[in-house]
C-alpha cells in the first residue's frame, strides 16, 4: 500500500482532530461518502487513539484506510498500527519515524517546510510529502519546489478552506489536509464544492 493508492484522486485528506469517537466516525463517513475523501486522526491524546480505533473500524467495513497524525515518536508508530492504523502522517521529517512505519507496514507522510527539509526526505525515499504550514507557505511555494523536485507529491495542510483549496489545488498539491473546515457545520459541504470542478 502506497500514497498512490490511498489518496490518488482524492484531493481531501480530512483531519479529525480533537473529535469524540462517535461523532469521528460520523465525520468520517461523511468524509468518505463525497468520494473524494481520505480520513486522518491524530493521536496526541488517549481518547484520540479510541477515536482513531473506532473510525478505523468503521473504516474498514467499507473498505476505506485510515492514517493517524501527529506522528512525532517512534513510540506512537506502534500505537497507530495497534489502532488500525494504514498509515501514519508528521508534521515535521524524522528518519527514525519514517523507517518504524514502513517497518510497521505503514506508509509515512513527513511534513516539509523548505527545499532543504524536502531534498532530505526524498533521498529517505519518500515520493508524497505534507507541506506544512501550507497557509504561511503559500500556493507558489508549491509551484517553486515542484521546479527542482518535479516527482514530488504534495499534500497542502495548514489553513487550507474553502476559500483557499482550490488555489492549492491550482499550484500543483495533490491533496489537502483540511482539519478545522471539515468539523465544523456546513464545512465539509463547501470544501467538497470548492474541490470538485
Amino acid at each position: 500500500m502506497t500514497f498512490d493508492d490511498l489518496l490518488d484522486g482524492r484531493p481531501l485528506l480530512a483531519i479529525l482532530r480533537g473529535v469524540p469517537a462517535d461523532r469521528a466516525v460520523e465525520l468520517a463517513n461523511a468524509v468518505w461518502d463525497t468520494g473524494i475523501g481520505a480520513v486522518e486522526l491524530p493521536i496526541q491524546t488517549p481518547d484520540a487513539v479510541a477515536a482513531l480505533s473506532a473510525v478505523a473500524k468503521a473504516g474498514g467495513a467499507r473498505g476505506e484506510r485510515v492514517g493517524a497524525g501527529t506522528v512525532i515518536t517512534v513510540d506512537q508508530v506502534s500505537v497507530a498500527r495497534d489502532a488500525g492504523a494504514a498509515f501514519t502522517v508528521a508534521p515535521g521529517f524524522d528518519p527514525e519515524i519514517l523507517a518504524a512505519s514502513l517497518a510497521a507496514g505503514m506508509p509515512h507522510l513527513p511534513g516539509v517546510a523548505t527545499p532543504s527539509d524536502v531534498q532530505h526526505a526524498v533521498k529517505a525515499g519518500c515520493r508524497w510529502l505534507k507541506a506544512f504550514p501550507a497557509a504561511s507557505l503559500g500556493p507558489r511555494w508549491i509551484r517553486e519546489l515542484h521546479g527542482p523536485f518535479p516527482d514530488v507529491q504534495f499534500v497542502a495542510t495548514g489553513g487550507i478552506d474553502a476559500g483557499n483549496a482550490r488555489a492549492f489545488l491550482d499550484a500543483g498539491a495533490r491533496s489537502l489536509g483540511v482539519g478545522s473546515t471539515v468539523t465544523r457545520p456546513g464545512g465539509l459541504t463547501e470544501l467538497v464544492a470548492a474541490l470538485t470542478p
